[in-house]
Order: C-alpha cells, then sequence, then structure tokens
C-alpha cells in the first residue's frame, strides 16, 4: 500500500471520527480513536512512536515522539488546538526528516469542518 492509498484511508477515519465526536475534546481523545480504529482496518499502526536524532554517529533521545506511525512509513500528527501554526507544521516536517519518510498528515481536530484542519505534509528527500 502506498503512502496515497494510506492518506485517503486516514483521512475518512479522522472524518468519521469527527463527525460522532465533534471538536472540543483532548488530543489524546483523538489520538486513541485514530488508533483504535486504523488497526481495526488492519493495518500497522504504532503510537508514541520515539524518534531519535542522529548527530555526529550518535543516537541522541531527544523526547521526540510520533503521535502515529501508519505501516512503518506515513506519520499522523495530531493537534486539537485553535488554529493550526508554522510550528505545527515544522513540527511534522522534523518527524518525516529524522525518519525519512516521504508522507504525512497533520490533523487538527479542533475545527468546526475537519477538512480544514488537515494538511498534507511532504518530505522532498
Amino acid at each position: 500500500m502506498n503512502e496515497n492509498e494510506i492518506s485517503t484511508i486516514i483521512i475518512g477515519i479522522a472524518i468519521q471520527i469527527h463527525r460522532t465526536l465533534g471538536p472540543g475534546l483532548l488530543e489524546n481523545v483523538y489520538k486513541e480513536c485514530l488508533f483504535h480504529k486504523i488497526k481495526q482496518r488492519g493495518l500497522f499502526v504504532e503510537k508514541e512512536k520515539p524518534m531519535p536524532l542522529v548527530f555526529e554517529e550518535i543516537k541522541l533521545d531527544c523526547g521526540y515522539r510520533i503521535d502515529l506511525l501508519v505501516e512503518k512509513k506515513y506519520v499522523i500528527e495530531i493537534k486539537a488546538v485553535e488554529a493550526l501554526t508554522v510550528n505545527h507544521l515544522a513540527q511534522t516536517l522534523t518527524y518525516l526528516k529524522l525518519g525519512n519518510y516521504k508522507l504525512g498528515l497533520l490533523i487538527n481536530f479542533n475545527e468546526s469542518l475537519l477538512k480544514n484542519g488537515i494538511r498534507r505534509v511532504a518530505n522532498n528527500l
């Protein structure tokens, strides 16, 4: 399954969750629901995946953690904030670069219409 196919599935699941729960809950609630529904679809998903930084051939644990990593190649960063900022986008792009991943989604569940809170993020390897 390629990244675009994964993206389509994840967006569909996220919209389903948002329609059921609506905005206004904690980020962790949406993360747990998304994790559950992705697993239910039969995809391999990891939650709070540690993302070390390699500096001068030394692996450093700097506390970076990917919210969800799907099929070992697709990053999902979840937010429940008033508005997405360039810092949120930079955080997602950092995860893509550190893990050498191509694509990911930055999803803000605190939108009245979820499609306004979804950003596709690409790493130009």
